[in-house]
């Protein structure tokens, strides 16, 4: 993903919003899926999905400190 450092607030609410989306799909998935490959495939994508929202958060903070 982007590492955008003059995001706007609301655009950061937004990207942050669609990060825990994705996550919560992705982990609906991996409830559904069966099989080491898609469940070691899934769990990468869940991992950068929370890197992103870990980054994501601390942009947030960032803009919120005086």
């Amino acid at each position: 993903m982007t590492k955008d450092t003059s995001i706007s607030r609301p655009d950061l609410d937004d990207r942050i919003a669609i990060a825990r989306d994705n996550i919560r799909q992705l982990t609906e998935q991996a409830t559904g899926s069966s099989g080491a490959a898609d469940e070691e495939r899934t769990a990468n994508r869940i991992a950068e999905q929370q890197d992103e929202l870990d980054r994501l958060l601390k942009q947030r903070e960032a803009l919120d400190k005086p």
